[in-house]
């Protein structure tokens, strides 16, 4: 098992780094998302999923 480990180490590094980069990314999304910002970059006003990002209470 340790072999393993040994031979398959920079896989494992490597995995591991992609999984954090991609877990932060989908943080900040949500961070975002909960804020009301939204990830398009353009105004809302013409959107036609505005009612999806904002809906009316």
């Amino acid at each position: 098992m340790f072999t393993w480990i040994m031979e398959n180490m920079a896989t494992i590094i490597i995995s591991a780094v992609l999984i954090i980069v991609v877990a932060a990314v989908i943080a900040g999304m949500v961070r975002r998302k909960r804020r009301g910002k939204s990830s398009c970059g353009c105004g809302c006003a013409d959107c036609a999923m505005n009612s999806a990002c904002h809906p009316k209470n």
